[in-house]
């Protein structure tokens, strides 16, 4: 990926990919971390918004921690950003 900023809405890809990026930031697992993945590419597993925030901006998507959990093109499965960890 190249370096852009993400902003508020679904990023476009005017070079080599066709469509918008593919932000999935999947359940969280009973270790209490969850599994980000960029277009089909597993980053790494984020335990809170920031780790998410990092992972992005290593792919080459600037965002403030602060707008991740409010990023619409972000797709936040099972459950929202508040919830890392396992069913208390």
């Amino acid at each position: 990926m190249t370096g852009r900023s993400a902003g508020s809405y679904i990023p476009d890809d005017s070079g080599e990919r066709s469509g918008p990026i593919r932000v999935i930031v999947h359940p969280p697992s009973p270790t209490g971390s969850r599994r980000v993945r960029v277009d089909g590419e597993i980053l790494g597993l984020a335990h809170n918004v920031v780790d998410v925030a990092e992972f992005l901006r290593r792919a080459g998507l600037e965002i403030d921690p602060a707008e991740v959990a409010e990023a619409p093109w972000i797709d936040w499965r099972g459950v929202g950003p508040e919830r890392w960890g396992p069913e208390m």
